[in-house]
């Protein structure tokens, strides 16, 4: 049995890593979309181009209230 393994870190800055076990004769496309859903949930990515930028907490909070707003308008509809 293979191993598809991946090394990240954590927020507080411990090293994870992921282990995707490939079985004898699986194929590496399905291994491979295992892992990479796997990495996704981590938000890895998401938090690394977060931090690219500095986002004032006004504006970040602004952000939220927008979203939420959107979301309950949504709702709101849906009900009618």
């Amino acid at each position: 049995m293979n191993y598809l393994c991946s090394r990240f870190q954590k927020k507080g800055g411990d090293d994870t890593m992921l282990i995707i076990p490939v079985k004898d004769g699986e194929n590496i496309d399905r291994a491979l979309k295992r892992f990479k859903r796997k990495f996704d949930k981590t938000g890895t990515m998401r938090q690394l181009r977060d931090r690219q930028h500095f986002t004032k907490p006004s504006v970040e909070r602004r952000a939220q209230i927008q979203k939420a707003q959107y979301i309950q308008h949504l709702r709101d509809q849906e009900d009618i």
